[in-house]
């Protein structure tokens, strides 16, 4: 065995390769998206990005079926575009392993919503495990694979951002080669009409009895046996922070936590004098723990975000811990989309015609924030088609209603929306933003830019004849940072007759290998007017005199605040390399 540093995602996809996964398939979403990035590095091992996690989830139903070990890896809120297949896979059972990697998101660091998948595996009726560092990542999937197999069962391996993020030293082994079974045909274990499944039912009631049983004895799980005065229980990353912050305490360690081990839960709580439970988001385990019969002392810890040591030892009324405390008084630094970034012309245009914009997931919910101000809703990965249509019906506006999504998005489920705006005949307007790669995540490839998930070529999706394939009258493709030439085609086809679609291609500013000379301010020229400040490039600002500055070493030479510019105070500066600019 080998001794190596790991973050959790990395330690996850080491797992699954000693356990001899033979594919990997997936959708990137923080903080889940490395899994795969990493296991795509080993042999052995076909990995795959799909256009959704619905589709992940039935690709590795698919393998599993063919007698193969396989992992599908999402965030929390992929789970719910996944459950339609998850949960019916729980009755039909699998034929070779099946794990779900699941990272939620406590704080919502890049996410839209709080989300406790514990809660899909008790509703799936399916075990949950719930790593609390890289070491238990790596050994917990390995795990998976065999309760899997063993329960005749998909598994979910929990994470959370802090396990999927955070490095830890773990001891790798070899890779298991597991020998695919040969197929099969089991129509009433594997063809879910009523009939067949009510009786794959039987078979989920009595599963569940065996893995509660299980549950009692799992290595997974764990006593901690110290000062009986206190009896915390706790899993995952909350487990970590309690050894820190209350270093005495007796622990119940829960690394199965769907379902729970009633017995070894009544035993902990029976040798302590008092028991706690401590727990991110959801109160799943308190409440469950209390169902049991156990009196559990409440104290004060938040309901929603991220715990720490320091919360826990403030909640437990011990003197603060050494650790850093937060600074005070700090400006607030929002997030603001990238210099160069090719959606800024596309919403600076979109303010022109005073569009209602239904937006979406991905970078460009940015576009939402002071100055561009450019979108009015975010929910969920494809919403903006379905809702800007909905705007429309309701008829309380007279504003054009502009639904905005990106490139990779519109593969994921926006799709379907444009279908139901044509079939609806719908008037309402489209603009796909396609910056050539799924940026959010870390710029992995998707069915529109044409690269598969090892960077080698993949047939890419012509959005234009998608767009008539599907039944829409008029398809514009524009470059986002010639302003005068995109806003006029919006205003054409906002006020027209018909379904459109607009397409606003440019890369990424961060694929961008080209170095553009930048730009700069002429001091006597600028009357301090702010039209470029509201463009809301970072490497934009204002002096003490109100005049706009721009950042040499910042700017990438895109040219829209040249546009906006009605004074020609913004003018070229020569090669970057000049300015030390690097680039």
């Amino acid at each position: 065995m080998a001794r190596t540093l790991m973050s959790g995602n990395e330690a996850l996809a080491r797992g699954a390769w000693e356990a001899g996964a033979v594919v990997g398939v997936g959708y990137p979403g923080t903080p889940s998206t490395e899994v795969l990035e990493n296991l795509v590095n080993y042999d052995g091992v076909r990995c795959e990005w799909a256009p959704n996690e619905k589709v992940a989830a039935e690709v590795a139903g698919g393998v599993s079926l063919g007698g193969a070990r396989t992992v599908v890896t999402m965030k929390h809120v992929g789970l719910n575009v996944a459950a339609d297949a998850l949960y019916s896979q729980s009755y039909t059972g699998v034929t070779g392993g099946l794990v779900y990697v699941v990272a939620d998101d406590p704080g919502m660091h890049s996410s839209q919503n709080e989300q406790d998948t514990r809660n899909h595996g008790v509703g799936a009726r399916i075990p949950v495990l719930e790593p609390s560092d890289s070491q238990e990542a790596l050994e917990f999937i390995r795990s998976a694979f065999d309760l899997s197999e063993r329960f005749d069962v998909p598994v979910i391996v929990r994470m959370t951002t802090r396990v999927s993020h955070g490095k830890g030293l773990v001891e790798t082994g070899e890779r298991h080669e597991v020998p695919v079974k040969p197929y099969q045909r089991d129509v009433p274990k594997n063809v879910m009409m009523p009939g067949n499944a009510r009786l794959r039912l039987r078979h989920v009631n009595a599963r569940e009895g065996d893995l509660a049983a299980y549950g009692a004895v799992a290595p997974e799980n764990r006593a901690e046996y110290r000062d009986n005065a206190l009896g915390v229980i706790t899993s995952g990353i909350a487990y970590q922070y309690v050894r820190e912050a209350l270093p005495d305490a007796s622990i119940l360690k829960l690394g199965l936590t769907v379902p729970l081990p009633d017995a070894l839960i009544l035993e902990f709580s029976s040798k302590v004098e008092r028991v706690v439970v401590v727990e991110e988001m959801d109160p799943y385990l308190s409440l469950r723990v209390r169902a049991l019969g156990v009196q559990i002392d409440d104290v004060d810890l938040p309901r929603s975000g991220e715990l720490s040591p320091r919360i826990i030892a403030a909640a437990f009324g011990q003197e603060p811990l050494a650790t850093r405390a937060p600074v005070e008084g700090l400006p607030p630094r929002p997030p603001l989309l990238c210099p160069g970034c090719p959606h800024r012309g596309l919403f600076y245009s979109l303010g022109k015609v005073r569009a209602v914009v239904t937006g979406d997931i991905g970078c460009y919910t940015l576009g939402s924030l002071p100055p561009l101000k450019g979108m009015d809703s975010c929910v969920c990965m494809g919403a903006s088609v379905g809702m800007a249509h909905g705007v429309a019906l309701a008829g309380s506006t007279e504003r054009p209603v502009v639904a905005v999504i990106g490139d990779s998005t519109f593969a994921h489920s926006g799709i379907t929306g444009l279908l139901h705006m044509a079939y609806a005949g719908s008037h309402g307007t489209v603009v796909i933003l396609d910056n050539r790669t799924t940026a959010m995540t870390g710029h992995q490839g998707n069915p529109v830019n044409g690269v598969f998930i090892n960077g080698e070529a993949a047939p890419e999706v012509d959005l234009e004849a998608l767009s008539y394939a599907l039944g829409v009258a008029s398809v514009r493709t524009v470059d986002p940072h010639q302003l005068d030439a995109t806003l006029a085609v919006l205003r054409e086809e906002t006020v027209a007759e018909h379904l459109s679609v607009v397409i606003s291609k440019a890369p990424c500013a961060l694929l961008v290998k080209e170095a553009k000379d930048p730009f700069a301010v002429d001091e006597e020229l600028c009357t301090k007017c702010g039209a470029c400040i509201r463009l809301g490039c970072p490497a934009i600002s204002r002096d003490e005199t109100g005049r706009a500055v721009i950042d040499t070493a910042t700017c990438v030479g895109c040219g829209q605040c040249v546009q906006v510019c009605r004074f020609d105070a913004i003018v070229g500066v020569g090669p970057s390399c000049d300015l030390g600019g690097g680039r």
